[in-house]
């Protein structure tokens, strides 16, 4: 009997046609035909002859005869590797060998080593894909022991699974400390088949579970590192300490090795590595990627020197310099204006719109009371903030001898003059020569609230604005040890907005002794820390640090109860902003304070420390906090409300779940929880009004505790700043005849009014920016010093503090993009602008962006928008279109004829 198999068996026939033996085949089926009736009865005549022919091969491997077995195994492995097409169901052959699983094993661990049971490995590693009991990793195992083949023509399926089992077992085999090369060595062939097919994702987590992404870097080329990089940052994001920093670092190096030199840089900015920000400027030797670079870290606010190394020629490298220092801010912000016609000064009324509600409200409106004029003050600095002119404070010069702009100043009581003439800073943001020509008649005044204000006023021009000469230093360090506390505040807070970021050490040397003196009055120590946090934010200096600390231990019973005292914690977090562990020490100090701060001091620190880092296990923790129910006097968890907002802002996922943690706190909070959830909301939602937000905020504006109320108009500002929505527009003129007889809630609505349409619609105040990726430490920093104070604003800006308002030009950024030639000039392109689309880890190249509109820039960017040229003619020199990107000409362009 045996002969007819022996020939149908040849090896040509089966494995060179791959056509089934059949004739043989159907001869002993008969017989047995009869005892499986039932169960073959639904399989078809092809199904059935397949199954036969497998079983027949189980029963010849096991034979004793080599050669028989030789064939027999080829023949199976012929069967199972051409049948792997269909993805949907478990292919055939593996289905029908199922129930020889057992058999087929048991017989390899009889047979003598050769190349035939290494064969026979290779299919049972196969087999188990389907047979292997849950955490056996038979698949793997066999693997082992198999030939050292080429593992992807078994298909697709058979290699993800292999990985699975590899992690696994690497896993068991750490803990065990067994050596684990063989497995390295099947890890080098598993990601050099997902990185040939474009599975790039999969190569990335197993290497992750490996703990060897350097691996990485010898498979990435021209044509996939894009897509690697793109999983690897965005998988940043959910993994914990300190992988994250791994996986960016590996991103960094392909960056670098693929000459993809904005994104590295990217990558270095968000790392917080200055090393690595060198790096990238002296690997790159095109001058206009270079000066890209520059823009990008005005931008992000960092402060950095340029050397010989990273620019050779001495002219270029000091224009360069001038566009890190931000000095062509103004005049990109002014040109978009422009293009967008928005020049026109608009007044407070303009903003109001009191003749679109009913008679009651706007009868009210026209009474002029202090308080109204001081909103009207703020509302005017915020619309027509960097435009160079407005109707209240700059007038033209022929009026400039006794002109209105004095008359304004005046209509503003004591310390409101601080606000009014700090606005005309605001004003002329950004403008440093021009804003501090008009801020100086200021300064001979003989009013002390008027120089206060004009000291902040110069602070504010210079915010985010970095000078070789230091006019603000200069100008401010005189007055900052004054007798008088509202000067020597308008220079320390002055100082801080100018200088935010820069670590500058004249600063600290001029501003901690203020701390340690005895005689300072408490708001003036209290302004100290803020601005020394915001000058050294997120630098984790053990100097300053060590002097806010005495500075609170120095307090006494009565001020720990004053609500200017809670600002020195924050002073401490600032430092520490996102910068996570480094914050330990300081917290650990912190348990040893007075009681009544010492829980407030911790949420705060660990609050900033942990910013922006979506970090899941802190947010439980805050989350835990404000679960408990305590009496009125503790205030506490309001920063550890705040917390949440500023942990999980770093992700889009994580803002949504926050969304839900804190419309629990709402139902079941305490009062001072309800008063935090308002402002927390508004920081997540900056600049960015989502709907169900803004109506949740809706309803608390109404709310019966006048505390929850003030903070929900308030933030209502917050997620409509810069973005004129109509929809916040109408709720807050509701609102302001809603309140036209309660003075402070009616201050509240109209300061949200000035931040709905900041810069006529044309700035935002949200910190992140570069496709939502990069955090800018001072912007947060000024947001979460505001949100602090509004903690408590009866004591704070609705008392004679008012001006940390704006501390939120911090924060205040175009929100445009500006595209400029080879000369820095601008040019105007036709652009895509639409909804930002993830695509990570998607086949093919899908649309970055849907729903698009085709502009010429310079073009608005509203929350979560992205650019992308919409001509062939120029090339971007960097891929994220935002802020100010230079274009090159395509050489490879024709125009159409």
């Amino acid at each position: 009997e045996i002969s007819p198999f022996s020939m149908a068996l040849d090896p040509n026939s089966a494995s060179g046609s791959g056509t089934k033996p059949e004739p043989p085949a159907k001869a002993p089926a008969k017989d047995s035909k009869k005892k499986d009736e039932k169960k073959d009865e639904d399989l078809s005549e092809e199904d059935l002859a397949l199954k036969q022919q497998l079983e027949l091969y189980v029963e010849r491997v096991q034979d004793s005869d080599q050669g028989l077995q030789k064939v027999a195994l080829e023949s199976m492995r012929q069967e199972i590797r051409t049948s792997t097409s269909s993805m949907t169901s478990v292919p055939k052959p593996l289905k029908f060998l199922r129930p020889h699983y057992g058999t087929l094993k048991a017989y390899y661990d009889t047979m003598v080593e050769s190349d035939l049971k290494k064969l026979l490995a290779d299919i049972l590693s196969v087999l188990a894909l389907t047979m292997s009991a849950e955490g056996e990793q038979e698949s793997l195992k066999y693997r082992l022991l198999g030939s050292e083949g080429d593992i992807g023509s078994w298909g697709h399926e058979y290699v993800r699974n292999l990985a699975g089992e590899i992690a696994q077992e690497y896993t068991k085999r750490r803990s065990e400390e067994v050596p684990i090369d063989d497995l390295m060595k099947l890890v080098h062939q598993i990601v050099g088949f997902h990185m040939k097919h474009n599975a790039e994702p999969e190569a990335v987590d197993l290497l992750m579970e490996v703990e060897d992404l350097d691996l990485l870097m010898e498979h990435v080329d021209k044509t996939n590192f894009k897509r690697t990089c793109l999983y690897l940052t965005s998988s940043a994001r959910y993994l914990p300490g300190p992988d994250d920093m791994l996986v960016l670092d590996i991103a960094y190096m392909i960056y670098i090795k693929s000459g993809e030199f904005p994104r590295a840089l990217q990558i270095a900015l968000f790392l917080d590595n200055l090393q690595y920000v060198k790096q990238v400027f002296t690997s790159c030797d095109d001058l206009l990627g270079k000066k890209q670079f520059s823009y990008m870290l005005a931008r992000h606010g960092t402060t950095f020197e340029l050397d010989e190394e990273m620019c050779a020629d001495d002219e270029e490298r000091e224009a360069m310099q001038e566009i890190i220092s931000n000095t062509k801010l103004s005049e990109g912000y002014l040109t978009l204006a422009r293009d967008i016609e928005v020049m026109e000064p608009k007044s407070p009324e303009d903003i109001y719109k009191a003749h679109l509600l009913d008679g009651r409200a706007s009868a009210g409106a026209s009474v002029d009371s202090a308080r109204q004029n001081l909103a009207a003050t703020f509302v005017n600095a915020f619309v027509n903030a960097g435009f160079g002119q407005d109707k209240l404070m700059t007038v033209p010069s022929e009026a400039s001898s006794g002109g209105s702009s004095g008359n304004w100043l005046f209509k503003n009581k004591e310390h409101g003059k601080a606000s009014a003439a700090a606005s005309l800073g605001m004003i002329l943001l950004w403008d440093v020569d021009s804003g501090l020509a008009q801020i100086d008649k200021y300064f001979h005044s003989n009013d002390n609230h008027v120089i206060a204000g004009a000291l902040l006023g110069v602070g504010i021009v210079n915010s985010s604005i970095k000078n070789d000469c230091d006019p603000a230093l200069a100008l401010l360090a005189d007055y900052v040890d004054k007798e008088d506390s509202s000067i020597r505040i308008g220079a320390i807070m002055g100082l801080g907005l100018a200088y935010a970021g820069s670590q500058n050490e004249q600063i600290r040397s001029k501003l901690t002794p203020i701390l340690g003196d005895a005689k300072a009055p408490l708001d003036v120590i209290a302004f100290t820390a803020i601005s020394l946090g915001l000058v050294y934010v997120g630098s984790c200096n053990e100097e300053v640090a060590q002097a806010i600390i005495f500075a609170l231990m120095d307090r006494s019973e009565a001020e720990l109860g004053e609500s200017l005292t809670k600002l020195l914690p924050l002073g401490l977090g600032l430092l520490y902003l996102g910068k996570q562990e480094s914050v330990e020490a300081t917290a650990e100090v912190s348990k040893t304070f007075n009681e009544k701060i010492r829980k407030y001091c911790d949420m705060t620190l660990l609050s900033c420390a942990y910013a922006g880092t979506g970090n899941v296990l802190k947010v439980q923790h805050f989350l835990g906090e404000c679960a408990q129910h305590l009496e009125k006097s503790e205030t506490y968890q309001g920063p550890a409300v705040l917390g949440i907002a500023m942990v999980a802002m770093a992700e889009e996922l994580g803002v949504d779940m926050a969304l839900r943690s804190l419309e629990h706190l709402l139902q079941y909070g305490e009062q001072n929880i309800r008063r935090a959830v308002p402002l927390a909301l508004g920081l997540l939602c900056i600049s960015n009004p989502k709907v169900n937000v803004m109506d949740t905020l809706s309803r608390l504006s109404h709310d019966a505790d006048t505390d929850v109320a003030m903070a929900a108009v308030i933030s209502l500002g917050l997620i409509g700043a810069g973005t004129n929505n109509a929809r916040i527009a109408g709720m807050l003129r509701n609102l302001s005849s809603y309140y036209y007889k309660e003075a402070s809630l009616l201050f509240c609505v109209r300061i949200a009014q000035g931040l709905v349409h900041m810069g006529k619609g044309l700035l935002t105040l949200a910190p992140y920016h570069s496709e939502r990726f990069l955090l800018s430490p001072t912007a947060v920093a000024g947001i979460v010093t505001l949100l602090h104070t509004c903690l408590d604003m009866k004591n704070i800006i609705l008392g004679k503090y008012h001006y940390v308002l704006y501390f939120l030009v911090l924060a205040m950024q175009p929100r445009m993009l500006l595209t400029v030639d080879e000369n820095l000039k601008p040019l105007s392109v036709p652009v895509r602008v639409g909804q930002a689309v993830d695509v990570v880890g998607q086949a093919g190249r899908p649309k970055t962006i849907t729903g698009f509109q085709t502009h010429s820039t310079p073009v608005l960017l509203a929350a979560g928008d992205r650019a992308e040229l919409a001509t062939e003619k120029y090339i971007p020199v960097s891929p994220i279109l935002e802020g100010f990107v230079i274009l090159k000409e395509n050489p490879d362009y024709r125009e159409d004829v």
